[in-house]
């Protein structure tokens, strides 16, 4: 065996070459190049393969919400990506009209741009939301994480894998050279996309359908400035004869980069067949929704997809994982797929990195699935859900199917006829617009997941019922299974988040200054059970005073005094508390930590 200083073991066999690693990621996209750069965060030898020569073609997935901004604030990225976004305060005039330079229908203000919904962004994350393309995203997460570490091979197929008790044997082809060859990992990510090969080897058991309509993605060039600019958005609605995106009734026009680059989404029928579609066809559909007959523009692609409304059941089977795509597919609706993609990379990746270096039981391993199906499931019922929600703007609109053009327009013109019935008209699209909110407003379908898994300490405490929607606006808790709450601490010299106190690379234990045995606690049990343990005293003449007294409020509306504690897992869940300085905070801290990691005695 010849060993290399990257950490990359490399076997000669009589038949076949076999490189080892401690886990295999399978895919190059948000779910799989983000994994690989959490593992290579906190250490992990890995590989990543992909099948393509290099990272996403098209923009695809593009609104990147506050969630994921906090993990790559978490792994020192957020300022890169922040590089290449195009910035909240530009995202949110969503508009619905005729054509991009026709007469509006009407607009709302999405992404928590509207001064209503802003204070509410706000207070909830250290990080704002942003729309960056996966055409410049994915070389940030993917050149990080070879920068850190990963061993990154394009142009690599996933064959077929194999696995035992001790780790996972996987046949790779090189796309170049034809050359086959093992890679002995560990644990395998089966981050491949909706179509993946390792789901389906691993028989993930699905709920859902797939390609329950169709879409073509046409992307092009044209300087539209003098149209958008004054309604700054990333997203224009054209309802208009012959429009129609996945069947719902509508073309999108959507910004990419500001305001020259644009992708259209155009729907056809998926139960007649793929349509060919013309580099001539495709700008005839862009002049169409823009609504300038002799717009100059440049097409520079054309791609077609389905629509699916299907997530798995099970995420994992053994030693193999899947996420992304593999396991939850759905429209683009609410912006949640590479969002939810890269938060079950970062769920996974800390408990794999607990596991492989001896802090935790393979039990814990087992937690992935009851943690983040429950997630699957919600956003892929969410987003269809919205798509189909955009019926209720036709339906006020008096267009039904199989009008004509004529009638058509008549039926989106009568809503200015001064009469009873386009009274009614205006009111019933005011309430269809007002119900897109929970499309481009979901607040807490985005920050609002709470886990129930083995890796989290229930207490028992009482769940009141929500003061708003739930889906709508986030509520902040500091109760096991929820999101650490956001809050402002520091001193006289800086300012931080009380995320950017609780590092990737271990479990953080908040308390206040009654709270000082804590201290001691932390340190016993990072001594006795080789955990690393940081504590946090938020209290006056530390580093971690509570600048606004946020902190205070979140947790005393929770029950928890100055004397409890809330500890934190890696991935910013709580996973204990206590509501009170118990009389051997030692003793209780050490059980948690046993329990969320899935020990019964000191050592895995």
């Amino acid at each position: 065996m010849i060993e290399f200083d990257d950490g990359v073991a490399q076997t000669e066999l009589p038949d076949s070459r076999v490189v080892t690693t401690d886990v295999l990621i399978v895919g190059s996209g948000p779910a799989g190049a983000s994994a690989a750069l959490f593992l290579s965060t906190l250490g992990i030898p890995n590989i990543m393969v992909t099948k393509y020569r290099w990272t996403a073609n098209t923009p695809r997935a593009h609104i990147t919400n506050q969630r994921t901004m906090e993990i790559f604030r978490d792994v020192g990225i957020e300022e890169q990506v922040l590089q290449e976004a195009t910035p909240h305060e530009l995202m949110g005039d969503t508009v619905f009209c005729t054509a991009v330079a026709g007469e509006e229908i009407g607009r709302i203000l999405t992404w928590g741009t509207h001064p209503a919904r802003h204070a509410d962004y706000r207070l909830a994350s250290p990080s704002m939301n942003c729309d960056i393309p996966q055409t410049y995203l994915e070389p940030i997460l993917l050149k990080n994480a070879t920068q850190r570490g990963t061993q990154t091979q394009f142009s690599t197929e996933y064959l077929s894998h194999e696995q035992d008790d001790d780790g996972v044997s996987v046949r790779v082809r090189n796309r170049l050279s034809g050359d086959e060859y093992t890679i002995r990992a560990k644990y395998l990510i089966g981050a491949d996309g909706s179509r993946s090969r390792v789901a389906a080897d691993i028989d993930l058991p699905y709920e859902g359908r797939t390609d329950i309509a169709g879409s073509m993605n046409i992307t092009f060039t044209a300087d539209l400035s003098h149209l958008v600019a004054h309604r700054p958005s990333i997203l224009y609605w054209v309802v208009q004869p012959g429009s129609d995106i996945g069947g719902i009734g509508a073309g999108l026009v959507r910004m990419v980069r500001p305001w020259n680059e644009w992708l259209i989404v155009w729907g056809f029928d998926i139960a007649q067949g793929t349509p060919e579609v013309s580099e001539a066809e495709a700008l005839q559909i862009v002049r169409n929704l823009i609504g300038v007959p002799e717009l100059e523009a440049e097409i520079t692609g054309i791609s077609l997809w389905g629509n699916n409304e299907q997530y798995a059941t099970v995420l994992q089977r053994g030693r193999v994982f899947c996420a992304g795509d593999a396991v939850h597919k759905h429209p683009p609706s609410n912006g949640l797929g590479s969002n939810t993609s890269i938060q079950d990379s970062y769920n996974l990746a800390w408990k794999l990195a607990a596991v492989l270096g001896g802090q935790a039981s393979p039990a814990l391993l087992d937690t992935y699935t009851a943690e983040r199906a429950p997630v699957a499931r919600q956003i892929v019922l969410r987003a269809n859900r919205s798509a189909r929600e955009f019926g209720g703007i036709f339906e006020a609109l008096g267009l039904e199917p199989g009008q004509s053009e004529e009638e058509m327009l008549r039926a989106i013109e009568s809503r200015k006829d001064a009469t009873e019935a386009g009274a009614e008209k205006r009111a019933a699209l005011r309430s269809a617009l007002e119900l897109k909110d929970y499309e481009f407003n979901a607040h807490g379908v985005e920050l609002g997941q709470v886990y129930e898994s083995a890796a989290i300490v229930a207490d028992g405490s009482h769940v009141p019922p929500p003061l708003r929607d739930p889906e709508l606006y986030y509520a902040p808790s500091t109760r096991p299974g929820g999101r650490l709450p956001h809050a402002w601490v520091g001193d006289e010299k800086r300012k931080v988040s009380t995320h950017d106190v609780a590092p990737y690379d271990g479990f953080t234990l908040f308390t206040g200054a009654l709270g000082a045995p804590w201290v001691e606690a932390a340190e016993q049990a990072t001594a006795s059970l080789g955990v690393a343990v940081r504590t946090v005293v938020v209290a006056p003449g530390t580093e971690t005073a509570d600048l606004y007294f946020d902190w205070a409020r979140l947790r005393e509306a929770d029950g928890v005094d100055e004397g409890g504690a809330v500890l934190v897992r890696p991935d910013k869940h709580v996973a204990w508390r206590a509501s009170a300085l118990p009389g051997e905070p030692g003793t209780r801290l050490r059980e948690a930590l046993l329990r969320v990691l899935g020990r019964t005695e000191e050592t895995p």
